[in-house]
């Protein structure tokens, strides 16, 4: 199983320049992706797949999005045919929404899972890999039927992570937050997955690419983790 999971899309180099290496390893010489656009919610889909196309030819990537295939079965053959797919960061809620009521979890999921895919996921497409969407920074916009998600990974990600404490805030940081989860789900690691960091699973190997030291959380447990070979907690 092959997965790359970004925090982040944007960067002052551009939209997913910043991951353009990382996107060419994981492809390994595929050349078309199987665009899913759900996420976008201010952005129209056409937009999306637009913005995606362009960011992702200069490493010979040709981007054909879901959104165009009105009937489910032909979402699901198009699914069960991609050698790789590509879900775009936006609302994680409306992500799962959309993927549900069409059927394509399970399809997904399978491709992925069976190596016949590989998975680039960004924001909410990093969200959609985990087991669950409960670490999402998200607004529940939309009613998914349901928080469980592809469980690519055993842990959680929570995406554009940042640990900050602004004067003279009083609500929760995201520490407190993700302490929360923690706390009610012991059993399950949390990864804070910095701006610019991302996840890269190969088969049994996890590394972590970036320059910035991500956190993990489990239980009452919170560790700083550096880029290189990652090791989920105990």
């Amino acid at each position: 199983m092959e997965l790359l999971l970004l925090s982040n899309s944007s960067s002052d180099a551009g939209y997913l320049v910043h991951a353009h290496a990382a996107i060419s390893e994981l492809a390994a010489g595929r050349k078309t992706a199987c665009f899913i656009p759900f996420a976008g919610v201010t952005r129209d889909w056409d937009t999306y797949e637009t913005l995606v196309r362009d960011a992702l030819a200069p490493v010979g990537i040709d981007v054909q999005s879901l959104h165009r295939l009105a009937e489910p079965a032909a979402a699901v053959r198009a699914i069960e045919a991609a050698d790789l797919i590509v879900v775009g960061g936006g609302n994680t809620f409306r992500l799962l929404q959309c993927l549900r009521e069409r059927g394509l979890l399970a399809p997904i999921a399978r491709q992925v899972r069976s190596g016949a895919a590989r998975y680039i996921g960004w924001s909410a497409g990093t969200n959609l890999a985990c087991p669950t969407i409960c670490t999402t920074n998200d607004m529940p916009v939309a009613d998914p039927g349901g928080l469980d998600a592809l469980a690519l990974v055993t842990f959680q990600i929570n995406p554009h992570y940042l640990s900050v404490v602004v004067p003279g805030f009083r609500g929760e940081t995201r520490d407190q937050r993700l302490a929360e989860f923690t706390t009610l789900k012991p059993e399950v690691p949390v990864l804070g997955l910095p701006e610019g960091n991302w996840v890269r699973v190969s088969d049994q190997r996890i590394e972590m690419g970036g320059a910035h030291p991500a956190r993990w959380f489990r239980g009452p447990d919170i560790a700083d983790v550096q880029p290189g070979a990652l090791s989920l907690p105990g």
